[in-house]
């Protein structure tokens, strides 16, 4: 009886592989990618350095109307992030080794095309660029997209200039223990020294330094430090001080101007409320409307993240609004970026890694995505 069972199943299996055998392959497959709609001014860029994984770190890109994300680019090693002044191009520069976390290291600046978020090229660059939170000066363009600056830093401080359409390497600058890359115009680029100064070197067509000054202090490093993540408004950016004083600096002729000084916090306030986060502030340029995260702490307590954020009137200097987020999110902003469009979206990202996207004229909370930005920056498009 059993010998019987056995024979007719395994007449069975063969049977079955013979019909299997018969059947075509399917057809292979090939992945593909698609090409992203025309940009929405609510699409955002969110940086998720993950220092649970450093070596394979990402920049998502969320749209803030659908809540969903649409897209990621690859960026390896503590990277810096950066979009070309059209709006067309991703710039990257981060580090390889060949061992993952070890080995021959590789210095590489990429450029990703934005429709796609394919990479469409690179320049392998001196194994010395700057690793630090992300902000807008480790890597940037010219204001006429031209040039290509990195910060680097070995202990020694100076920047690289690249050709980003030839794909090549034009030159080294030492800025004299001065950091980062602040650009202005099509030639020039300006360094935040230890003294409280800015360096600003002027390029020639080929990219090599034709000339540099040194302005006055506009802070004081060891009274009241500025964070380096300079805000964008129309002419240049906004520095927010550790007490909560702004400082803007216009960037548009040979050398940056500094305008007069003004405080976040009343004389009350003062020593008390401070900003704080690793993305601290964002402003609406056409609505002159300033957004900073802020806390009550003390002395160190920059990096804090805000339990509220604050809304200023660039024109008067007044505080408009005031918006508690941990009695609706619980939660710590670390980083705020705002869209630019007269129907504005303010972005979020706390402390827990969730990424909140509010009504920027109201505060009011319209979506809370969850676990999207862990070492967040937050970057719109032109």
């Amino acid at each position: 009886m059993r010998s019987a069972t056995f024979l007719s199943a395994t007449a069975v299996c063969v049977a079955s592989f013979g019909a299997l055998a018969a059947t075509p392959p399917l057809p292979t497959e090939h992945l593909t990618v698609e090409k992203l709609a025309a940009r929405s001014p609510h699409w955002i860029y969110v940086f998720d350095g993950a220092f649970d994984n450093e070596i394979d770190q990402r920049v998502r890109l969320y749209d803030g109307d659908n809540y969903r994300t649409l897209g990621q680019i690859d960026a390896g090693f503590t990277p810096g992030y950066n979009i070309s002044p059209d709006g067309n191009t991703s710039v990257v520069a981060t580090t390889y080794f060949s061992r993952g976390s070890r080995g021959t290291r590789t210095d590489v600046v990429e450029f990703h095309d934005n429709t796609t978020l394919s990479p469409i090229g690179e320049i392998v660059i001196p194994s010395k660029r700057a690793m630090t939170l992300p902000n807008y000066f480790n890597v940037a363009y010219s204001e006429d997209g031209h040039f290509v600056y990195v910060s680097y830093v070995t202990p020694a401080a100076s920047f690289g200039v690249l050709d980003p359409v030839q794909k090549k390497v034009l030159g080294e600058v030492d800025t004299a223990g001065c950091v980062l890359v602040i650009p202005s115009g099509p030639n020039r680029v300006s360094s935040m020294c230890e003294s409280g100064r800015l360096l600003t070197v002027t390029l020639g067509p080929d990219g090599h330094e034709t000339g540099r000054a040194m302005s006055e202090p506009f802070f004081d490093p060891d009274k009241d430090p500025v964070f380096v993540q300079g805000i964008p408004i129309e002419k240049g950016y906004a520095f927010l001080s550790f007490l909560g004083e702004v400082r803007e600096v216009d960037f548009s002729g040979a050398a940056p101007v500094f305008g007069t000084p003004w405080s976040l916090v009343s004389a009350a306030e003062k020593g008390r409320w401070r900003p704080g986060a690793q993305q601290v502030g964002a402003i609406h340029k056409k609505l002159g409307r300033l957004f900073v995260p802020m806390h009550e702490g003390g002395e160190g307590t920059h990096k804090d993240g805000g339990t509220e954020i604050w809304v200023f009137d660039m024109a008067t200097h007044q505080r408009v609004a005031r918006w508690p987020m941990q009695s609706t999110v619980h939660q710590k902003v670390i980083a705020l970026q705002v869209s630019q469009d007269p129907a504005p979206i303010l972005f979020a990202a706390l402390s827990n890694s969730d990424l909140v996207v509010l009504d920027a004229l109201t505060g009011k909370v319209k979506h809370v995505e969850k676990h999207l930005a862990q070492t967040p920056w937050l970057l719109l498009n032109p």
